[in-house]
C-alpha cells in the first residue's frame, strides 16, 4: 500500500496516524504540499483533485482520507478500529461524514489564519475568526456532549472516528483552538488521542515541523 502525502496536513496526518493505529503496513511517498507538488504531474494522474492524501494499492487508487482509513481496517480485519457490528459502524461512519462536511472546515479556518498566514508573512484576520466562531462552538459542544463521560468515541476503545475527528485539531495550540470552553473534548484530545502511540509517531509540530526539537 502507497500513501502519497505529506504527513504535516491535516488529512495526511489523519491517515498515517490511522494507518499505524490500524496496524496497515504502508510506503510513504512524499508530496510536496508547500512546493505545490499535488497540483502537477504525476501526482494528478493519481488524484485529479490535486489534493493529498492519495492511496494506491495494486491497481485500486483511492482518495479521501476517510475512505482510505475504512478500506485499510477492513483490509487488515482490524474489527476493534472499525467494528462490523452494524450499529457501532454506522456510528462511526456518521462521525467520519460530519468531519469531512463540518468540523474539519470550521477548524480549518483557526489554521489558516493562525498557521498558516503568519507562516507567509501575512497576519490573522481578526473579522474570518470572529464570523467562524459560533460555527465552531456550536461544533465543539457536540463533541462536548457525546464526550461527556466517555474516553472515546464510539465504544471502548480508539477507532479510526477518533483519528478523524482529533485530525482537524492537531495543532490546537498553534490553531489557537478555543479549547477551554469544551473541556470534556479537551480532555479527549490531550489525555486519550495524544496519548496514543500512533498519534505520537505521526506528531507535527508548531512550524509544520515533523521534528522534535
Amino acid at each position: 500500500m502507497q500513501i502519497h502525502a505529506d504527513p504535516i496536513t491535516i488529512n495526511c496526518r489523519k491517515v498515517l496516524a490511522g494507518l499505524e493505529l490500524i496496524g496497515a503496513p504502508y510506503e510513504l511517498v512524499h508530496v510536496d504540499y508547500f512546493k505545490g507538488e499535488q497540483k502537477g504531474e504525476p501526482y494528478m494522474a493519481i488524484n485529479p483533485n490535486a489534493s493529498v492524501p492519495a492511496m494506491v494499492d495494486g491497481d485500486l487508487v483511492l482518495w479521501e482520507s476517510n475512505a482510505i482509513l475504512q478500506y485499510a481496517a477492513d483490509l487488515m480485519g482490524n474489527a476493534a478500529c472499525y467494528p462490523t457490528d452494524l450499529r457501532q459502524r454506522a456510528d462511526i461512519n456518521r462521525w467520519l461524514l460530519w468531519e469531512s462536511s463540518s468540523w474539519f472546515p470550521s477548524c480549518y479556518v483557526y489554521l489558516v489564519e493562525n498557521c498558516v498566514k503568519p507562516l507567509l508573512g501575512g497576519q490573522p484576520d481578526a473579522s474570518v475568526l470572529e464570523t467562524n466562531a459560533a460555527q465552531f462552538h456550536k461544533l465543539a459542544d457536540i463533541l462536548e456532549k457525546r464526550l461527556d463521560g466517555r474516553r472515546w468515541i464510539v465504544g471502548d476503545g480508539p477507532t479510526i472516528a477518533d483519528i478523524a475527528l482529533a485530525a482537524p485539531m492537531h495543532l490546537h495550540g498553534w490553531q489557537r483552538l478555543p479549547l477551554n470552553e469544551h473541556p470534556h473534548l479537551r480532555r479527549w484530545l490531550t489525555e486519550s488521542v495524544e496519548q496514543l502511540p500512533s498519534w505520537q509517531k505521526t506528531w507535527v509540530g508548531e512550524g509544520f515541523t515533523t521534528q522534535k526539537q
